[in-house]
């Protein structure tokens, strides 16, 4: 017969109940997790002597001390400070989780068109290794005025479709009636034609990345790029210049975290629409 007050509680160290160990997980940069004290859920950007950056989906940054207090999944865990080479998931510079001994996929007859040189080599810096997984080929137009004529030319159609990535697109603009004229025309439904709100895509790149709050003002009578090298003290007569200038940007980009998400969003848009 089993009595079950035959036990001894006092025999039991009652007084430190047994607690399952917390699992410790570094903090590697993409790292999805939630800080307790606040419920603040975001994406590691970085780790510093003590400290975690982490970024939420509105690209909110914020910094707390490394160690205890977060959660994984659910599951309560201690944040460490990432080893010189990241073990585990490893992502690429977009978030995604990187595919390790793959070859690149024949392209695709779909293509992404860009505006100019340096927003594909933005999207090649942050998305190359996604693209090539996707067999996506990016390409650029050198502007888009001749935009209806230029995918005219490309045909084109199921199989074969058409992602365009523009600046400026805002109602009113140049840019936003070129968009909507496409879209109307007989490839409309082949050809997705979407932007970002900026003068240039230099003004995707974070400001904080380059010690600034915000993007200097440039009236609309002076060239925007070359007005944003005067403000910043920076050579910008020439457009080698202009060249050495986004070389200068572009070096402080290294992942997604680095652009403002009005960009990233319309990337992945464009990737989805020629992938399906």
């Amino acid at each position: 017969m089993n009595d079950r007050y035959d036990t001894d509680p006092l025999a039991t160290n009652w007084r430190h109940p047994a607690v399952a160990p917390v699992r410790s997980v570094e903090a590697v940069p993409g790292l999805v997790v939630e800080e307790l004290r606040t419920d603040f859920c975001g994406a590691v950007i970085r780790t510093e002597v003590g400290t975690v950056s982490l970024e939420d989906r509105f690209g909110k940054v914020r910094v707390f001390p490394l160690g205890g207090g977060f959660l994984l999944e659910g599951e309560p865990v201690t944040l460490i400070r990432a080893r010189t080479t990241p073990q585990g998931r490893a992502r690429t510079a977009s978030g995604s989780l990187a595919v390790a001994d793959t070859r690149a996929r024949v392209a695709r007859a779909s293509r992404i068109f860009v505006e100019g040189r340096h927003d594909a080599e933005l999207v090649e810096k942050v998305w190359g290794a996604d693209l090539r997984i996707e067999g996506v080929v990016v390409e650029y137009l050198g502007g888009i005025d001749d935009l209806a004529a230029l995918i005219a030319e490309f045909n084109p159609g199921p199989g074969r479709r058409v992602g365009v990535l523009v600046d400026h697109l805002v109602p009113g603009s140049k840019e936003t009636r070129i968009a909507e004229h496409v879209a109307r025309g007989p490839f409309g439904a082949n050809v997705l034609v979407v932007g970002h709100p900026y003068v240039d895509v230099w003004q995707a790149v974070k400001p904080a990345r380059l010690g600034l709050e915000q993007w200097p003002a440039i009236p609309r009578s002076i060239e925007w790029k070359r007005g944003i090298c005067q403000a910043l003290g920076w050579p910008g007569e020439s457009q080698t210049d202009i060249a050495h200038a986004w070389q200068r940007i572009l070096s402080r980009v290294d992942t997604f975290a680095d652009l403002e998400p009005a960009l990233l969003g319309r990337v992945e848009q464009l990737i989805d629409f020629v992938t399906e």
